[in-house]
């Protein structure tokens, strides 16, 4: 019980990054990407005089360079291509709601602001380091889905169907069927 009161205590403006990297909003992406890499980070935020005008991501730039193919990222400014819908979070907000919130609208980052200023940033990972039952729980979910996967695939063989994966023999991924309860491709099969 103890476990659940502290996390429903911990509030983002606790966990937030205050020293984030951001950069101007008419910075190139040449630019950006290299301040990425100097901080190892994933991401930059758009601001001026603290005012948030978006949030670049190596996503961003990775489209830049695809989309805009035959134009010079130093011609490309973050601001064109930077996601202007952000969402925000205040620094009260406790971090499970903050997950939520992350889940809700499919984001791993967003910014903190308090009276319409930026003063904080917070991503995925510094809620995990608070709150690793998110992480714990997500790994024996796909523990259970994989495990499931297997099943599946056993009880299709048994039937006498066919089924894609690795050969348990050759480790070769092909057709495979159900032989003396493996799963075993065709060539491995005719070499018994």
């Amino acid at each position: 019980m103890l476990k659940k009161d502290m996390s429903e205590r911990i509030r983002v403006g606790d966990v937030m990054t205050r020293n984030y990297v951001h950069v101007k909003p008419d910075t190139n992406l040449l630019e950006c990407a290299k301040t990425m890499i100097k901080n190892r980070v994933g991401s930059v935020v758009l601001k001026e005089n603290d005012n948030l005008h978006g949030i670049l991501t190596e996503k961003d730039i990775i489209w830049a360079l695809t989309k805009k193919s035959g134009k010079d990222i130093k011609g490309i400014m973050a601001k064109d291509v930077a996601n202007k819908k952000i969402f925000t979070l205040k620094p009260e907000t406790p971090l499970k709601e903050a997950l939520e919130k992350m889940n809700s609208n499919k984001v791993r980052r967003m910014p903190v602001v308090s009276n319409k200023k930026i003063i904080g940033y917070i991503t995925m990972k510094d809620i995990v380091k608070f709150m690793p039952e998110i992480y714990e729980g997500s790994r024996a979910f796909e523990k259970i889905r994989e495990e499931t996967e297997k099943i599946q695939k056993s009880e299709s063989a048994l039937k006498g169907e066919f089924i894609e994966a690795p050969c348990e023999e050759c480790g070769n991924f092909d057709m495979l069927e159900h032989i003396d309860g493996r799963m075993i491709c065709e060539s491995c099969r005719d070499e018994m």
